[in-house]
Formats: structure tokens, C-alpha cells, sequence
């Protein structure tokens, strides 16, 4: 771990299957719970909203979400 990003915020840009680091940091936020996402605990995202989840029950409540609107 790089002690310089151990508290910084990372931006990704999400693809399919894969993210792209924009800003280097250490974590995400999880769009829904707000929690803290290590870069290399990430598994669950939205491409088309550009969102990270924490667990896929959390990944699939969004997605309830936006069908539901």
C-alpha cells in the first residue's frame, strides 16, 4: 500500500468488466450505504450510472431502484 493514498478517494471510470483509474486514491464510496470500497475489494458496478456498490444485494437493490421509477 502507498502510504501517500492510504486516505484518498480514488475516481473510477466504470466499464464493463473493468474500471479505469481518473484519480489515483486508496477507495471508493459505495453510491448507496456511503461506505468505504478498498480499489481492490471493488466487484459490483454500474456502467450506465457510473456507480459503485459494496455487495451484490446492494447492487441489486439499486437496480430495483431504477427500474421501479
Amino acid at each position: 500500500m502507498n502510504k501517500f493514498l492510504d486516505n484518498k478517494i480514488a475516481v473510477l471510470k466504470y466499464n464493463h468488466g473493468e474500471f479505469d483509474v481518473v484519480h489515483d486514491g486508496q477507495y471508493v464510496l459505495c453510491s448507496i450505504s456511503g461506505k468505504k470500497i478498498d480499489i481492490n475489494d471493488i466487484k459490483y458496478w454500474s456502467v450506465e450510472k457510473q456507480e459503485v456498490y459494496e455487495s451484490a444485494e446492494i447492487a441489486l437493490l439499486a437496480h430495483k431502484r431504477s427500474i421501479d421509477l
